[in-house]
């Protein structure tokens, strides 16, 4: 940086002769458009893209106004509002709860790279999010020019954020640690970056869906789960190829159509937001058997012993396979509850169910609990003898491991019974 841009940066600490502070900032912009010619302007404002001057350089920034009322896919974003204010009255804690939150407060997020690693080789391009400003939903997004252009991307994306909570898809793993590494490389001459809290969408569509997906890219979620189809989008992978054309070209056509495509990224991540609260507050009257049965192992492994027991109660009917695993979840939270009374009338189930799987853990459970708290040796030797049956008979991939379990606790409760 020359010595004349420096001294620029420090003329917010320098009073005139009046008293009164100048605007540096005002003035840095209006020098650096008279030198700065923008090719294709009249095209970029017909899109509502306007340029961002600083430090004599300039970004592109594009501000779109979006009715709550308006749908997108299986929801309206009216519909987001509706979300948080039903975290807010939950009593559950979850990574994904926006209690104690604002709808305002959150903010999605998303970016588009020149390519898919990470570190300092790797650029952001583009800059994208979207928050709720009253009866609207707003997004903005911040695109690069040309690579020498960094500090002024980031003093405009910076400068007017004040979000709590960030909202991404797999952005704790790339988006803002890239973020976070470009940043780093400026950190001298743009604000700081704020500290967020993070809610990370990719992880819960791993857990809800990872059955029914293949793939779990946020464009097949989106039409698989959410109803959005994509009409005339770039693909993602064309990103870095159309961008570099555009630093080229200067052309804005094929790097608006990426802008297109970050935007409808954006807006999915608030659909996707409130499709999974629906799903994790009881309020999608079609979530799936599978769905709630994956909605109520992840309270379990959290530890919320009500939200999860509620959940699986209400799956656990039906001989459906999906419905016995919900079944089997169930008996094993009510085991971590001890209350035993209730996980054995639910194993006593399983055993004659058409599930060989399902049977077999329900006899090794109840096996294990005759054994080692009612204390009655000759119940779990009968319930160990069946699990062995089962074992054999079934389709059950063999397990050495399994047999010598069976065989282990069939010679020590032997051994037990002619002891008494």
């Amino acid at each position: 940086m020359s010595f004349r841009t420096k001294l620029k940066h420090l003329q917010p600490h320098l009073q005139n002769e009046k008293g009164k502070e100048e605007k540096p900032l005002l003035k840095k912009q209006v020098e650096a458009s008279a030198k700065l010619e923008i090719p294709f302007l009249d095209v970029w404002e017909k899109e509502r893209v306007k340029p961002y001057f600083y430090d004599e350089h300039y970004c592109f920034i594009r501000e779109k106004e979006i009715p709550i009322e308006e749908p997108y896919g299986r929801y309206s974003f009216s519909q987001f509002i509706e979300a948080v204010e039903a975290w807010n009255s939950s009593t559950s804690n979850h990574p994904l709860s926006a209690k104690g939150f604002r709808p305002s407060d959150l903010f999605f997020f998303d970016t588009e790279t020149t390519g898919l690693g990470g570190g300092a080789g790797n650029s952001i391009f583009l800059l994208g999010y979207a928050s709720l400003q009253g009866d609207k939903i707003v997004l903005r997004q911040h695109l690069l020019p040309q690579p020498g252009a960094e500090i002024p991307l980031y003093q405009s994306f910076l400068e007017k954020i004040d979000y709590t909570t960030l909202v991404t898809y797999n952005g704790k793993a790339f988006d803002w640690p890239q973020v976070k590494t470009r940043h780093t490389l400026i950190r001298k001459h743009v604000p700081r970056l704020p500290s967020f809290g993070h809610f990370d969408l990719f992880h819960a569509a791993r857990r809800l869906w990872k059955h029914k997906l293949d793939r779990l890219k946020l464009s097949i979620v989106e039409k698989e789960v959410l109803g959005i189809e994509r009409i005339d989008d770039i693909p993602g992978f064309l990103a870095p190829m159309i961008y570099f054309d555009f630093v080229e070209s200067k052309k804005p056509d094929g790097i608006l159509g990426i802008m297109k495509h970050n935007e409808m990224d954006i807006l999915s991540l608030i659909t996707l937001y409130t499709h999974l609260t629906f799903q994790l507050l009881n309020i999608d009257e079609q979530r799936t058997v599978k769905e709630g049965f994956e909605v109520g192992r992840w309270y379990a492994a959290l530890g919320e012993t009500t939200a999860a027991t509620e959940i699986l109660s209400e799956i656990a009917e039906g001989e459906h396979i999906d419905a016995l695993e919900a079944k089997y979840a169930l008996s094993m939270q009510l085991k971590k509850q001890q209350e035993w009374e209730r996980a054995i009338v639910l194993w006593e189930e399983l055993v004659l169910s058409d599930s060989s799987q399902m049977a077999y853990d329900a006899c090794t459970e109840l096996a294990k609990y005759f054994e080692h708290r009612a204390k009655n040796i000759a119940q779990a030797l009968s319930y160990s003898e069946q699990a062995l049956l089962i074992l054999k008979a079934s389709k059950l991939p063999p397990s050495d491991q399994k047999l010598a379990e069976i065989n282990k606790r069939l010679f020590r409760l032997k051994r037990k019974l002619k002891s008494h």
